[in-house]
């Protein structure tokens, strides 16, 4: 090979590690993928603690001023759009908040989450609801070998169950069922989603 031709092919694998050597290159600007900004958007939507200048810039791969830049531009999307959030720097980083007016909503938002945290006995006695449904106070208590009284009184109020009738017996006492808050707390779309009796048992050792 020449001096001329090594000369040649230097300089171009010079200019072809300069191309790839930058950091990599948004698409979305040619409309073909996502752009840094909505990159930063998407990582600081899905952490759930503030991320600092440099740690943005480590997993965009643009440089720390660039991203303060990017910020404000979306901040500034974010205004126009009158979106319920903006990004704020919070204990050395940025995180995405949601702003001060909707607090009262998400306020609400985290006292019903509160609600739906149950005890071991609660969840017994809902396991038995959602399986035997509908069913009578007197067979839960049956099965559970305690008075149920105060627990279903709590999983109603809670939304989880509900009256669905009465039973067709000496005092026609009242049957019980799960409700629709109770497919989607537990991620069911139906109550065929359940496990079977036959998965929930151990193996045996």
């Amino acid at each position: 090979m020449t001096d001329e031709n090594q000369t040649a092919k230097g300089e171009s694998q010079t200019a072809h590690s300069k191309s790839q050597g930058d950091g990599w290159q948004p698409q979305a600007e040619l409309g073909d993928g996502p752009t840094v900004e909505s990159v930063i958007e998407a990582v600081l939507f899905a952490s759930d603690e503030p991320l600092s200048e440099a740690r943005l810039a480590d997993i965009v791969e643009t440089r720390a001023r660039q991203i303060r830049q990017h910020i404000e531009n979306l901040n500034d999307k974010y205004e126009a759009n009158n979106n319920a959030f903006r990004i704020e720097q919070i204990a050395g980083g940025y995180q995405m908040l949601t702003l001060g007016p909707y607090n009262y909503w998400l306020k609400k938002l985290l006292r019903v989450r509160s609600d739906t945290k149950l005890s071991a006995a609660a969840l017994e006695t809902l396991a038995i609801i959602a399986y035997k449904q509908p069913v009578m106070r007197a067979d839960i208590e049956a099965i559970r070998g305690v008075a149920a009284g105060d627990v279903i009184r709590a999983l109603c109020y809670k939304g989880l169950v509900k009256i669905v009738g009465r039973a067709e017996v000496l005092g026609r006492p009242m049957l019980y069922g799960t409700t629709k808050k109770f497919l989607e707390v537990f991620g069911l779309n139906t109550l065929k989603d359940l496990p079977k009796i036959e998965e929930l048992k151990k193996p045996p050792a």
